[in-house]
């Protein structure tokens, strides 16, 4: 299977980001960038300030204050050439210019807010394609994500599920992502929100998925589609669902609650590394966020 040149970045979000969807609410106020370190790997990872990255709003309730929060803040590490993209529908998608557009750019950036909304306004169309195509095949071409954009780069992907009901059966919702990388399902917010039980049972459905659980002002840097780097202040959990050796999920039925025993739990932190075909933690790397 051809390994992917280019690289992705799944950052973990922060809790003002601007949406809450287990909530309900919208938050409005302090849309300010926690992860400026986070976002100067990006840049590095694309080549330096220099480089063209387009900045998809498109699972954002509030693009244009996002937006405008993505120009500010990576124009604080010296880049210029940052650009707005706003798709908000699936005929936008098919906008010429857009397309153009991915053609062109170094990297791309998806924001948070519903990662439903990128799924379903981006899969099976010719950007997405253009996406997929270039990641594949070039060596510094970039796909980051925060909050719900990293949540998307999975190809099976939680939708749905609030922290406190995640131990019932039923209660976290799957679907196909946009599936950059293979076999693993990455959460965000992971520990401010509480959501080690939400993705441990979507790993125990998914056994040969690797669970990533980003903490907020932090990522993973992901290379060659397998070596993930933890990049930033917080931690990265991994929930490694192959040796499992006993679960009820199949037997319960829906609303109650599930057992698994022999679910594996790393703690990563900035500088640790992990392989996710050998399922491998690294202890050591040199990093500079």
């Amino acid at each position: 299977m051809e390994l992917p040149k280019g690289k992705l970045v799944s950052v973990g979000g922060a809790e003002d980001k601007g949406t809450d969807l287990e909530e309900g609410f919208v938050q409005r106020n302090r849309l300010n960038f926690f992860e400026l370190g986070i976002l100067k790997r990006v840049v590095n990872e694309v080549g330096g300030t220099d480089k063209h990255i387009e900045v998809i709003t498109t699972a954002s309730s509030i693009p244009e204050e996002v937006g405008q929060n993505y120009i500010d803040a990576f124009g604080k590490i010296g880049c210029t050439n940052i650009s707005i993209m706003d798709i908000r529908k699936r005929e936008d998608v098919q906008n010429p210019e857009y397309i153009e557009r991915i053609r062109k750019a170094d990297g791309v950036m998806f924001s948070g807010g519903d990662q439903l909304r990128l799924t379903s306004i981006f899969g099976g169309t010719e950007i997405y394609q253009i996406l997929h195509d270039r990641y594949l095949e070039e060596e510094n071409f970039v796909i980051a994500g925060t909050s719900a954009g990293a949540m998307a780069m999975s190809n099976t992907m939680i939708y749905q599920g609030k922290s406190d009901l995640a131990h019932l059966k039923g209660e976290v919702k799957l679907t196909t992502g946009l599936a950059f990388v293979g076999n693993v399902i990455i959460d965000s917010h992971f520990d401010k929100r509480g959501r080690f039980n939400r993705l441990a049972q979507a790993v125990a459905s998914n056994p040969q998925c690797t669970g990533i659980g980003l903490g907020e002002d932090t990522g993973v840097v992901i290379k060659e589609g397998n070596e993930l780097e933890v990049v930033g202040s917080g931690a990265v959990v991994i929930v490694d669902g192959k040796d499992i050796l006993h679960t009820n999920i199949t037997e319960v039925d829906m609303g109650e609650p599930i057992a698994v025993e022999n679910l594996k739990v790393s703690i990563m932190v900035r500088g640790n590394r992990y392989l996710l075909k050998q399922r491998k933690f690294i202890a050591n790397a040199n990093t500079s966020v």
